[in-house]
C-alpha cells in the first residue's frame, strides 16, 4: 500500500503535574497520512497522562454506569486490574487476575518496563497478570489470564468463574487478548507470553499460536495463519473480525459468519516498513468504521478500505487503547508504564 506524508502541527503532550515541550517527544511531529485524519483528531488536541509508575499497562476497557463511568486496566506484573476513576484516582480493582499460584518465579514470560538498561528507571520483571479484557452483552467483564492461561469472566457478584483453559485437552499457553461478539461468542489469541521460558517452556502444549472462538461452552481455533497472534477487534456491524501480528506488524482480515466461523483471510495494511518502534497490539474500531491499533510511533487510525490515515505519537510505546467517557469520544491509550488519554472528534465503539 503507497502513503502518503504530510506532517502536521504537533499534538500537545501535558501530564497531571505539568506539560512537556513538543521537542521533548522522540517523534517530532504527528503524522497525517491521508486530509481525512484531520476530521478525526484536531492538530491542537493535548495528549495527556492521566497515570503513571506502573509496571506495565495493558487491556484499557471502560465501564459505563449510567452517566458515570471508569477506565480498568491491567498492570501485568502487579498481578492487578487498576480501576482509574475521572476524578484522577487510581485504585486496585482485583488482585491475581493472572497466576494465581504462590510460585509466581515460575510463570510469565521476563520482560521490563521498556527504559534502557543504563538508566537508574530499568526494571526487570516477570509477565504474571492478566492482559486483555471486554464487556460481555450483560456487563460481565471478561478476562484474557495470560499467565493464568484462562478466559475467565467476573460474574456480577463479583464470583469469578474460568470459561475456558484448553483446547482439545491441552492448556493454552497465555491468552493475550479477547473481544465478544453481540450475540456473546467470546474470540481470544492465544500465545506462550504466560510461559516463563515462552515458546521453549516445557510447560508449552500448544504448539500453534492461535485465534479461538468461545461459543456455546465449546472452544475452536478460528485463525491460524497469524505467527504471533495479538489484538482483536470486530468491524461496527460485526460482520469482519481483524487481527494482528503483533511484532510482525500487520493486521489481517475475516469475514465472520452467522455462526461465528471465520473466512476470506485478507492482509488489511502492513506497517512492517515502518521505522517507528512499537507493534500492533491493541485494536478498537470507531463509529464510522475505522480501525485504531496501536503501531509504529504511537496509535494508527486505518480507515475501512485499509487505507492508514493518520499517527498520534507518544511518549512511551503503546499496548492497547479504548474510547471512553459518556460520548466515548476520549481515546485512553495504555502505554508502558503510564495511562493517557486524547479526545477526538469521532464516537468510538465499545
Amino acid at each position: 500500500m503507497n502513503f502518503f506524508n504530510t506532517v502536521i502541527a504537533t499534538l500537545a503532550l501535558a501530564t497531571a503535574v505539568g506539560a512537556f515541550a513538543a521537542d521533548s517527544r522522540v517523534q517530532d511531529a504527528s503524522t497525517v497520512k491521508d486530509p481525512a485524519f484531520t476530521a478525526l483528531v484536531s492538530p491542537n488536541a493535548p495528549i495527556i497522562k492521566v497515570a503513571g509508575g506502573f509496571g506495565f499497562t495493558e487491556g484499557v476497557t471502560w465501564v459505563q454506569k449510567g452517566k458515570q463511568g471508569y477506565l480498568l486496566f491491567s498492570d501485568i506484573p502487579a498481578n492487578v486490574i487498576h480501576r482509574y476513576t475521572p476524578d484522577g484516582k487510581v485504585t486496585v480493582f482485583r488482585e491475581k487476575t493472572g497466576y494465581q499460584k504462590a510460585d509466581v518465579w515460575r510463570a510469565g514470560m521476563p520482560f521490563n518496563n521498556g527504559k534502557p538498561q543504563d538508566d537508574p528507571a530499568f526494571e526487570k520483571f516477570n509477565m504474571i497478570g492478566s492482559n486483555g479484557m471486554a464487556l460481555d452483552p450483560q456487563g460481565r467483564l471478561v478476562i484474557a489470564t495470560w499467565a493464568g492461561r484462562t478466559i475467565d469472566r467476573v460474574e456480577h457478584n463479583g464470583q469469578r468463574t474460568v470459561l475456558a483453559d484448553r483446547y482439545q485437552g491441552k492448556r493454552f499457553g497465555g491468552p493475550n487478548d479477547v473481544v465478544v461478539r453481540k450475540d456473546g461468542t467470546i474470540y481470544f489469541t492465544d500465545t506462550y507470553g504466560g510461559l516463563l521460558q515462552g515458546d521453549k517452556d516445557p510447560a508449552k502444549e500448544i504448539e500453534l499460536n492461535a485465534v479461538y472462538m468461545l461459543r456455546n461452552g465449546r472452544v475452536q481455533r478460528v485463525v491460524d495463519d497469524i505467527p504471533n497472534t495479538n489484538g482483536l477487534a470486530f468491524s461496527p456491524d460485526g460482520t469482519f473480525l481483524y487481527a494482528n501480528g503483533s511484532r510482525d506488524r500487520f493486521i489481517r482480515r475475516y469475514a465472520v459468519a452467522q455462526d461465528g466461523s471465520l473466512s476470506a483471510s485478507t492482509m488489511f495494511i502492513d506497517l512492517r516498513g515502518e521505522k517507528s518502534k512499537g507493534i500492533t497490539d491493541g485494536m478498537k474500531v470507531d463509529s464510522k468504521g475505522n480501525l485504531w491499533t496501536t503501531g509504529p510511533g504511537g496509535i494508527w487510525a486505518i480507515s475501512p478500505e485499509g487505507k492508514a490515515l493518520g499517527v498520534i505519537y507518544l511518549p512511551e510505546d503503546t499496548t492497547n487503547l479504548v474510547f471512553g467517557d459518556e460520548d466515548r469520544k476520549t481515546l485512553y491509550v495504555s502505554a508502558k508504564t503510564s495511562i493517557y488519554k486524547v479526545r477526538v472528534n469521532v464516537a468510538g465503539l465499545p
